[in-house]
Formats: structure tokens, C-alpha cells, sequence
């Protein structure tokens, strides 16, 4: 992968140049700190991401990830320039990744709920984080674009996480007209989750939700999203006995058993996450 378990253990020692870290009660929030570029992601930013949310994937102590963003945008996708080898000063810590990042996969191996808190305009590869999210909530005036047709480009990679939410007919006109689509328009093609009316609902939709999930086993989520992507890839039955191993494993967490336990006991179980 990306990065190992060994090198993201601990996120604490690392400065992040263009990514601001929080971990706080179980959540893990990532907001994208390049305002002045519209958050268009450069290869330190790429590069931070798949930090961070590869340590969310193996911390199990991290039951939700969030993904927010500074400024007006919240991403304009990548930074065309940067990837073309234009220098940028930084100071980030994070080191190079053992191979190139591809962010669908990033996400479509987090194997934890990711909530995109989306308060403003999305552009081309930005919708790679939009889709790889398991729930978004955006403000009705957020919008969604896909302008690569237009410079001769086609969005490869955001196409790939975008099969997986919406209907391929709708997915495949937004790519090839270079379409902008309203928020209300995306949550009804299945990319947005939840729309509130402004930014000051924003964060109050977003924490009842994060407050939601985790009433639940972190555990048992994991185990069901790691399933969820990985039965994309099978078929018949090799997805039979890949779901019958999956039950076996889910049963063998702490969480199953004081779940189980919990229940006999007629009282609110005590989730821990292993």
C-alpha cells in the first residue's frame, strides 16, 4: 500500500503542511488548508491525505473521519501545475508514499464512516473525495463540476469512485458536457447525503450524525464497509464464502461479544472498537 501501518502509527509527530489534523472523542477531522488555491490538491497534499487516512484506517481508535475544508471552495481538484513539477515551499514531514496515491483507493480501503462536510463549490478531482466518502452533507448553495471535456482531459479517476454512487447514464453525461450540477441535483443522482440550508447548520447536521454512528460498534462498521468494498471484486460463490468469513471474523471482535452480551443483560453495550 501507500503507507504501512509501521509509518502512520503515530500522527502526532508529523507537520502537515497543507492539511489540518484534529483527533478528538473517536473522530478524526481533516480539513484542506490551501484556501489561496481553492484547495486544489498538490502532490504534499495528496501525499498528506493518504497519511492521515491510512493511520484513521489502522487507529482503531478512530471510529469516524471527517473532511472539511478552508475557504470558499472546498476543492478545486488537482493542482495542474504542481503535478507538472512547479516548486512549492513546504514543510511537511510526511514522506514520500511507497507508490503513487491513487485517492479512490485510499478511501475504498478506509473501512471507516467518512463524512464530507461540503460548504462550498467542488471541482473534477475533488469529487474523488466526495465519492469516497460514506455520507455528505452539503449546504443547498454547494455545487459540483466537472470541467476536464472542456481542456481536452477526461476524469479517469474520479469516474472509478463515482460508479460506485451513481447511476452510470447520469455519471457518464456530467463527465462528457462538462456539467454543473446543484447540490439538490447531486443528492438525487446519490452523491450527496444530506442538505442543510447554510454553513451555520453545517457543523450541527455533521455532529449529530458522527454522534449517530458511533452509538453503534465501531467494530462491526469496519468489518461491514472493509465486506461492503471488497465484494465489488466477487462474484457467486466466492462472495458466499468470502461474506461466511467475514460474519466469523465480525463474531470474534470484542464488540461482538459485549454486544451479544449486552443483550442478554438487557443493558447499553460498551463499545472499545477492537
Amino acid at each position: 500500500m501507500f503507507y504501512s501501518a509501521e509509518q502512520v502509527a503515530d500522527l502526532s509527530t508529523q507537520r502537515f503542511e497543507f492539511l489540518k489534523v484534529d483527533f478528538n472523542a473517536n473522530v478524526l477531522r481533516l480539513t484542506l488548508n490551501r484556501p489561496e488555491k481553492k484547495n486544489a490538491m498538490n502532490p504534499t497534499l495528496l501525499n498528506e491525505m493518504a497519511f492521515a487516512l491510512t493511520h484513521a484506517k489502522h487507529n482503531n481508535n478512530v471510529w469516524a473521519v471527517v473532511m472539511a475544508a478552508e475557504g470558499n471552495v472546498f476543492c478545486a481538484g488537482a493542482d495542474l501545475l504542481s503535478f507538472a513539477g512547479a516548486a512549492t515551499e513546504m514543510s511537511s514531514t510526511i514522506p514520500d508514499p511507497n507508490e503513487p496515491i491513487r485517492l479512490v483507493e485510499v478511501f475504498a480501503t478506509l473501512y471507516k464512516p467518512c463524512i464530507g462536510r461540503i460548504h462550498g463549490p467542488v471541482y473534477a478531482g475533488g469529487f474523488m473525495i466526495v465519492s469516497g466518502c460514506t455520507h455528505v452533507i452539503a449546504v443547498e448553495q454547494a455545487t459540483f463540476s466537472l470541467p476536464e471535456v472542456k481542456r481536452g482531459l477526461w476524469p479517469f479517476q474520479v469516474m472509478a469512485g463515482l460508479m460506485n454512487v451513481m447511476p452510470h447514464r447520469t455519471m457518464l453525461d456530467l463527465c462528457m458536457r462538462a456539467g454543473t450540477i446543484t447540490a439538490q441535483q447531486a443528492k438525487e443522482a446519490g452523491l450527496v447525503t444530506q442538505i442543510v440550508a447554510n454553513v451555520d447548520e453545517l457543523d450541527a447536521a455533521v455532529t449529530a450524525l458522527v454522534d449517530d454512528i458511533k452509538q453503534y460498534s465501531p467494530a462491526a462498521i469496519r468489518k461491514g464497509l472493509e465486506a461492503y468494498y471488497t465484494m465489488q471484486s466477487k462474484q457467486g460463490g466466492e462472495l458466499h464464502n468470502y461474506m461466511f468469513e467475514m460474519l466469523g471474523k465480525t463474531l470474534e471482535t470484542k464488540d461482538a461479544q459485549e454486544g451479544l452480551k449486552a443483550f442478554m443483560e438487557k443493558r447499553q453495550p460498551v463499545w472499545t472498537g477492537e
